[in-house]
C-alpha cells in the first residue's frame, strides 16, 4: 500500500508542478503517467496490470477517449511479438538454446579473457531473440560455474548480463524499447525497417560494444587463475532439435530474400508480422508446442506494449510532445553530433531508475517533435534515443539481467555502478557514432 501511496503522492505532485507550464489536459497526462512509471519501476502494482490503468484513466480524466486507446493494444506489431515468442518457447522446450549455447561457449579460449568474451556473446546472441531475462537465467548459473574465484566469478556475472543488454538492440523483438519504435514508426506514417534492415543498422553498435566491453571487464582479472573452471561441452542434437533448427535456418533464409537492398532488390514484399507469427504458429502443427505450453508466454508484456503505445499516441494528440519539444529548442543550433550526445546521455541515465518501456514511451514523441525543427532527420533522432534506453548497466533496477544477476549475492551494488557508468558513457559514444557516419548517410539528413 505504502508503493500505491507513493505513487499517488509523486503523480499529485507533479500534476501541480506542470500546471504552471502546460494545457490542464497535458498536465494530467503528465500526472497519470507519473503514477504509471512509479508503480512499474517500485512494483506497487503488478506489472500486467498496470499496464492496463491507460485503458481507464486516459478515458476517465479527459485525456484521450476509449476507442482511441483500445487500438493501441492490438498493433500488428504485438503480434510478430506473439511470433517471435512462439519461436522462443519452442527452442526452450526443446532445450535447443541450451545446445547453441554451448556450442558457443566451447569457441573461444580457456582463460579469464577467452570467458569473459564468451559468455558476452554467447548472452548478446541468444537476447537477440530471446528474452533478455531468459538468456541471463539460463546463463548465470553456467557463469557462477565455471570458476569458484569469486573476483573472476563478478566479471563473469557481469559480461552475462551487460551481453543480454547488448544484444537485445541487434533485433526488432529484441527488447521492448524496438518494439515500440516500430509501433511509433508506423503512427507516425514512417516506413519501419525490415527484420534484416534493422540489424544491419544495429550491427556496428552490437560489435563494437562486444569488442570493447568485455575487454575492460577483463582488466585486472587476466592473471587470475581459473580454480574450477569448467567448460561446458556440446551435446549431438537431437531429432526434434534438428528438425526446430530447419525451420528457423528457413525462416532466416526467407527473411533474407525478404530484406530489401536499396537501390539493387526490392525485397520479396512480404509482411514479416505475418511471417514471424506464421511460423510461431508452425510451432503448434509441428508439435513442437502445445497451448498449454503458452502459460509461460509473458502476457503482462504486451500489455506493456499496450500502454507504451497508448502513452505515446496521448502525447501527440494533447500536443504535450510538441510543448516539451519546445523546451528543447535551445539546443536545435548545436552540431547534430552534440545533439545526439545530449539525447543518447539523457535516456540513457533517464533509464537507470525507471522503466526503459516507458522511458521510450515517453521519448519517442518529444524528440520526434524536437526532429521537425532541428533539421535532422527523425529517424536519426528515434533511432539513437531507442537504442541508448537499452543500455543502462549502472544498477540494478535498471534492467532485468542487472537485477539478476544480482540476486546471485556475489556482486556488490557499487561495484557494479562504477563498472557500469564507464560503459553507459561508452554506449552513449558508441550510439552518437553510428548515428553520425552510417545512420546519417543510411537515412540521409
Amino acid at each position: 500500500m505504502i508503493k500505491i501511496l507513493t505513487a499517488v503522492i509523486v503523480a499529485t505532485g507533479l500534476y501541480f508542478l506542470s500546471t504552471a507550464f502546460f494545457e490542464p489536459v497535458q498536465s494530467r497526462l503528465i500526472g497519470v503517467v507519473a503514477f504509471l512509471v512509479v508503480l512499474w519501476s517500485n512494483e506497487g502494482l503488478p506489472l500486467g496490470a498496470v499496464s492496463l490503468m491507460p485503458l481507464i484513466l486516459f478515458p476517465v480524466l479527459g485525456i484521450v477517449d476509449l476507442k482511441t486507446v483500445t487500438p493501441n493494444y492490438s498493433k500488428p506489431i504485438i503480434f510478430l511479438f506473439i511470433g517471435g515468442f512462439f519461436l522462443a518457447l519452442a527452442m526452450q522446450k526443446t532445450k535447443l538454446h541450451a545446445v547453441i549455447s554451448a556450442k558457443l561457449l566451447s569457441v573461444f579460449p580457456n582463460t579469464p579473457r577467452g570467458i569473459i568474451y564468451s559468455l558476452a556473446i554467447t548472452s548478446a546472441v541468444l537476447s537477440s531473440f530471446l528474452s533478455n531475462t531468459t538468456v541471463t537465467l539460463m546463463l548465470m548459473p553456467i557463469a557462477m560455474f565455471l570458476t569458484e574465484n569469486k573476483k573472476l566469478m563478478v566479471r563473469f556475472l557481469i559480461a552475462t548480463a551487460y551481453g543480454a543488454s547488448i544484444g537485445g538492440i541487434f533485433t526488432p523483438i529484441g527488447t521492448p524499447p524496438n518494439m515500440i519504435l516500430m509501433g511509433f514508426l508506423e503512427d507516425i506514417d514512417m516506413k519501419a525497417p525490415a527484420f534484416l534492415e534493422w540489424m544491419m543498422l544495429t550491427a556496428p553498435v552490437v560489435i563494437g560494444m562486444l569488442i570493447i566491453i568485455p575487454y575492460l571487464l577483463s582488466f585486472g582479472v587476466r592473471d587470475e587463475k581459473l580454480e574450477g573452471a569448467v567448460k561446458e561441452k556440446g551435446k549431438p542434437l537431437s531429432k526434434e532439435q534438428k528438425n526446430l533448427s530447419f525451420i528457423l535456418i528457413a525462416l532466416v533464409v526467407i527473411l533474407l530474400l525478404n530484406a530489401p537492398i536499396k537501390p539493387i532488390y526490392s525485397g520479396l514484399g512480404l509482411n514479416e508480422k505475418l511471417l514471424l507469427l506464421g511460423f510461431g504458429l508452425l510451432m503448434f502443427l509441428f508439435k513442437f508446442l502445445k497451448w498449454e505450453d503458452t502459460k509461460e508466454m509473458p502476457y503482462e508484456i504486451v500489455f506493456l506494449f499496450g500502454a507504451g503505445f497508448s502513452i505515446a499516441s496521448a502525447f501527440i494528440k494533447t500536443g504535450l510532445a510538441s510543448a516539451l519539444a519546445g523546451y528543447f529548442q535551445y539546443f536545435g543550433n548545436f552540431e547534430m553530433f552534440v545533439i545526439l550526445i545530449l539525447i543518447a546521455l539523457f535516456v540513457s541515465f533517464s533509464t537507470e531508475i525507471t522503466s526503459n518501456t516507458a522511458l521510450t514511451s515517453i521519448a519517442l514523441p518529444v524528440f520526434y517533435e524536437f526532429s521537425k525543427t532541428s533539421e535532422i532527420n527523425p529517424e536519426i533522432i528515434l533511432f539513437t534515443a531507442t537504442i541508448a534506453a537499452s543500455y543502462a548497466f549502472m544498477l540494478p533496477i535498471a534492467t532485468p539481467p542487472n537485477a539478476i544477476i544480482m540476486s546471485s549475492r556475489v556482486i556488490k551494488v557499487k561495484e557494479m555502478a562504477k563498472i557500469g557508468f564507464l560503459v553507459n558513457l561508452i554506449g552513449v559514444v558508441l550510439v552518437s557514432l553510428v548515428a553520425i557516419f552510417f545512420w546519417r548517410g543510411y537515412f540521409g539528413n
